[in-house]
C-alpha cells in the first residue's frame, strides 16, 4: 500500500562547513559511494556460491529459492520498517547500525556448515541491506555537489549494478581458484565493513534530527503527495529491469551449469558480472540524457536481449547468451537510470529516506517474487521452460513500459 506524505520544509544540510574532526562533504559523498559498492559485492557474492551450496548440503533448487526469498523479504521488511528512520535520528547512526549487522552476515556465512547457517547468513545481511539501502540514497543525495547535480543519481542507478557485478566476479574467482572457497569471500567483505563503520563515524551528518522517528517505525512506503501518479508511471520500468536482475541472480549459474552445460564456477560468476557491468556502463555513458528517452529506449533493449538470450538458451550458444546478457544489462540501465532520474526530485530533502526505501521496496519485489516463483516451478516444469516463461513475462512488462512512456510524452507534447 502506498502512502501519500507532504513533504515538510527541508531538514538537510549538506553545505554547511566541515565539522572539525569530520571529513570533507566530498569525500563523505564518495565514501558513501564505496559503502553501497560493498552492500552491493556483498548482495551478489553468495550467487556463484549457490551451486556450491547444493552439491555440498544436497538441497533442492526450491530449498535455495527459499535462501533467496528470506533475504529479499528480510530487506523488504528493513525498508518498510527502518527506511525512513534516518530522515529522523540521522543518516550516520542508520548506516553503522547497518554496517555492523552486515558484518555480522558474513562471519555467518563464514560458519555456516548447512541451511540453517545459510537461511540465518541471508536473513542477517537482507536485514542489513534493507536498513542502509535508504540511508545511503537519501545520502549521496544530500551530499551531493551543486556543481554536479546528476551525479548522486548517477551513483543511485550505476553502484549497485558495478557492485552487483564485481561481487560476483569476484566471488566466481575465488571459489574457482583461491583457497578456502567458501570463506575467503567473505571474510575479505567483512573486514570491509568494519571499516566502514570507522570511515561513517567521520562523516559529517546531513540530515537533522527531528521528531517522529517511532512513529517513522511503522511499516509503510510513503510517495509524497502529488508525485503519486509520476511514481505509478514508472513502476512498470522498475519491475521489468529488477525482475531480470532476480533471475540472474537466482538462476543465472544454474542456466550456465544446466542448460548450457558450463560447470565454471567462475563462468557462473562471469554470468552476472557481463549483466551488471553492461548495466553501470549505460548508467555512466548515458548519464545527463532526457530520463523519459532512457526509459523508452531502455526497455526496448531490455526486451531485445533477452529475446537474444532466449534463442542462446534454445541453441545452447554460450556466445549468444553473453551477448544477450550484456544487451539486456545495456537496456537495465538506460531504463533504471531513466527512471531514477524521474523519481529522485519527488522529494523534499527530509524525505528522501523514505522515498527511496518506497522505490527500493518496488525494486526489491520485483528482484525477489518472480525468481521465488521461477525456483518453484524448475521442479515441475524443468529449468529451459521456466527461463522461457520468466524471460517472456519481463518482455511483455518492458514493451508495455516502453509503450506507455511513448504514449505519456506524446500526450505531454500534445497537451
Amino acid at each position: 500500500m502506498l502512502v501519500t506524505t507532504a513533504a515538510p520544509a527541508t531538514r538537510s544540510h549538506p553545505q554547511t562547513a566541515p565539522t572539525p574532526g569530520r571529513i570533507s562533504h566530498r569525500a563523505a559523498f564518495w565514501t558513501l559511494a564505496a559503502i553501497l559498492f560493498a552492500f552491493m559485492c556483498a548482495a551478489a557474492a553468495p550467487s556463484p556460491l549457490y551451486v556450491v551450496y547444493q552439491s555440498r548440503w544436497h538441497f533442492s533448487a526450491t530449498t535455495l529459492t527459499v535462501v533467496f526469498a528470506l533475504y529479499a523479504l528480510a530487506l523488504l521488511i528493513a525498508l518498510m520498517v527502518v527506511g525512513a528512520l534516518s530522515d529522523h535520528v540521522g543518516r550516520r547512526p542508520v548506516l553503522i547500525a547497518a554496517l555492523a549487522a552486515e558484518a555480522v552476515a558474513m562471519a555467518l556465512f563464514v560458519v555456516a556448515d548447512g541451511v540453517p547457517w545459510l537461511l540465518a547468513a541471508r536473513a542477517v545481511q537482507g536485514l542489513a541491506t534493507g536498513a542502509a539501502t535508504g540511508a545511503i540514497s537519501a545520502g549521496v543525495m544530500d551530499l551531493q555537489s551543486g556543481r554536479r547535480p546528476g551525479l548522486a543519481t548517477l551513483v543511485n542507478s550505476a553502484g549497485p549494478g558495478i557492485g552487483l557485478g564485481a561481487g560476483a566476479l569476484g566471488s566466481g574467482l575465488l571459489v574457482e581458484y583461491a583457497p578456502a572457497p567458501r570463506a575467503l569471500v567473505f571474510v575479505i567483505l567483512g573486514v570491509l565493513f568494519l571499516i566502514g563503520i570507522v570511515a561513517v563515524a567521520v562523516t559529517p551528518e546531513t540530515a537533522r534530527p527531528h521528531p517522529g522517528a517511532l512513529a517513522s517505525l511503522r511499516p509503510r512506503v510513503g510517495v509524497p503527495a502529488g508525485a503519486r501518479g509520476r511514481f505509478l508511471a514508472v513502476v512498470p520500468t522498475l519491475v521489468a529491469t529488477w525482475a531480470v536482475a532476480g533471475l540472474y541472480l537466482s538462476l543465472g549459474p544454474s542456466l550456465a551449469a544446466g542448460i548450457l552445460g558450463v560447470r565454471s564456477h567462475l563462468i557462473g560468476g562471469l554470468v552476472v558480472f557481463a549483466l551488471m557491468i553492461a548495466t553501470a556502463t549505460a548508467s555512466i555513458v548515458l548519464g545527463g540524457r532526457g530520463s523519459p528517452v532512457l526509459m523508452t529506449g531502455g526497455s526496448l533493449t531490455l526486451a531485445f536481449g533477452l529475446g537474444i538470450t532466449l534463442v542462446a538458451l534454445h541453441t545452447g550458444s554460450v556466445a549468444l547468451f553473453f551477448v544477450g546478457t550484456v544487451i539486456a544489462g545495456l537496456g537495465f540501465g538506460s531504463a533504471f537510470l531513466g527512471a531514477f532520474g524521474i523519481l529522485a526530485g519527488l522529494a523534499e530533502p527530509s524525505r528522501r529516506a523514505e522515498l527511496f526505501a518506497t522505490v527500493y521496496t518496488v525494486n526489491y519485489l520485483a528482484f525477489s517474487l518472480p525468481a521465488v516463483a521461477a525456483g518453484m516451478a524448475v521442479s515441475p516444469l524443468g529449468l529451459s521452460r521456466t527461463a522461457d516463461i520468466y524471460a517472456s513475462a519481463v518482455i511483455a512488462i518492458a514493451l508495455a513500459s516502453a509503450l506507455g512512456s511513448i504514449m505519456t510524452r506524446k500526450a505531454r507534447e500534445t497537451s
